[in-house]
């Protein structure tokens, strides 16, 4: 069961989709303490993390971005409000990027 389920379009190409997620990779690992693996295919990519109370995915490919996440119990009661900074912070990053 997905929790969050967001999904964005980009023009940055596959290259530059690349280079937004190590920069968000980098910051979900320091920053939130997540674990990340990256898995890099021929047209899509995907990224697996997780922290205690919070697993998912981010799956991009030239013109998408698909983050889906399951919140753990205590995460689970303040869904909204996590579901609210992350569309923030996605909408942020690929407004700089444009």
């Amino acid at each position: 069961m997905t929790d969050i389920h967001m999904q964005r379009e980009h023009t940055l190409g596959l290259a530059g989709a690349r280079k937004l997620v190590g920069q968000w990779i980098e910051q979900a690992e320091t920053r939130l303490g997540m674990t990340c693996t990256y898995t890099e295919g021929s047209t899509q990519d995907e990224i697996a993390f997780e922290r205690a109370g919070v697993s998912g995915t981010v799956q991009l490919t030239e013109t998408l971005f698909v983050l889906d996440a399951e919140l753990g119990f205590l995460f689970s009661a303040f869904k909204e409000k996590i579901e609210t900074e992350v569309a923030r912070r996605m909408d942020k990053m690929l407004a700089q990027e444009a």
